[in-house]
């Protein structure tokens, strides 16, 4: 089959990285196809990986959340992602937030971070540089909430997973069997969440609803012939968003998804592939590359806290995406 290749490298990956299990799922020009590896823990007698397991996503979950952003965006809740974030959150340090808008928020351009005792403080000027942070997150889940008056999980219920008919896509409170433990690096599982804001890390997917998600993203909102959310709420989420900067190594983002319109040094997007692409990952493993030229969307999930390959865990991101264009090429 075309994608054997990807499915020996995905299993062999998760393997050294000390996963329990895994999964792949491909839909390719709308032929879908999954494969399950594994089990839910190392534990005798753990449940195997199936088609309904939910695996934790992780800073995956970022392209709910930015799907949540573009829809205010588009329904005007927030008039402009270059708007000041103060005007949206006027209870919050304004000096802290001075210059600091939502495109850098949503861009990992904004420059702030958080001590360990909750203190929002600023590492560089908003729009200078790029930074990994969970602070962001947390401010854009929280505008969601205030501008639409809804949590981004009752938002995404209500407008996206009823009619997609999503049973499989959870903030998780409470275990059930269909979740998979994280395993992590002192066998401990991740704790679960209080709620669906969405700044919590505590998302649960399974892996074909995590392609069908790629899959509204490709088809632009429209499924089956129904345009079930606006074509350019996607155009918002999906399109380059940075701000112009120095720094031409750094990533380029859309709203939170990682966006290839050049090659750069420090993007997770392989190098075969083709601009127009984009992809979104979490530190457990799980994967969602959208390929619109190629018609593609593919997912992949782990159950190991931290992506294999230690400082160097970006090349593997990249292979991965590369494996998938060798096998188009083949």
């Amino acid at each position: 089959m075309a994608f054997d290749r990807l499915l020996s490298y995905t299993i062999d990956i998760g393997q050294k990285n000390g996963a329990s299990g895994s999964a792949l799922a491909i839909l390719h020009r709308d032929h879908f196809t999954s494969y399950y590896s594994g089990h839910h823990t190392h534990d005798a007698g753990a449940p195997p990986i199936r088609e309904n397991s939910q695996f934790h996503i992780a800073s995956a979950r970022k392209s709910y959340i930015g799907f949540a952003a573009a829809l205010a965006v588009y329904e005007h809740k927030i008039q402009s992602i270059d708007d000041p974030v103060s005007r949206y959150l006027p209870d919050w340090d304004k000096d802290i937030l001075s210059h600091t808008t939502i495109r850098h928020l949503l861009t990992h351009t904004h420059g702030l971070s958080e001590h360990p005792d909750g203190h929002v403080y600023r590492k560089f000027s908003p729009g200078t540089h790029w930074s990994y942070e969970n602070i962001n997150v947390v401010m854009i889940a929280e505008i969601v909430r205030r501008t639409i008056g809804q949590s981004v999980g009752e938002l995404l219920r209500e407008r996206v997973f009823k009619q997609l008919h999503f049973k499989e896509t959870h903030w998780l409170t409470e275990p059930n069997e269909s979740m998979v433990s994280v395993i992590t690096e002192n066998g401990s599982d991740l704790p679960l969440g209080l709620g669906d804001n969405g700044d919590e890390k505590n998302l649960y997917v399974s892996a074909r609803e995590l392609t069908y998600w790629g899959y509204l993203h490709l088809r632009r909102g429209n499924i089956g012939g129904n345009q079930i959310i606006p074509e350019a709420v996607f155009d918002l989420a999906t399109s380059l968003q940075s701000p112009n900067l120095s720094n031409t190594a750094l990533p380029e983002n859309g709203f939170f998804w990682y966006v290839k319109t050049r090659d750069t040094a420090l993007s997770e997007i392989g190098a075969l592939v083709p601009r127009g692409s984009y992809q979104i990952l979490g530190v457990t493993g799980p994967l969602l590359l959208v390929i619109p030229e190629h018609d593609l969307v593919i997912a992949r999930m782990y159950n190991k806290r931290y992506n294999y390959g230690g400082n160097h865990y970006l090349h593997y991101l990249r292979e991965f995406g590369d494996e998938v264009m060798r096998c188009l090429q083949a």
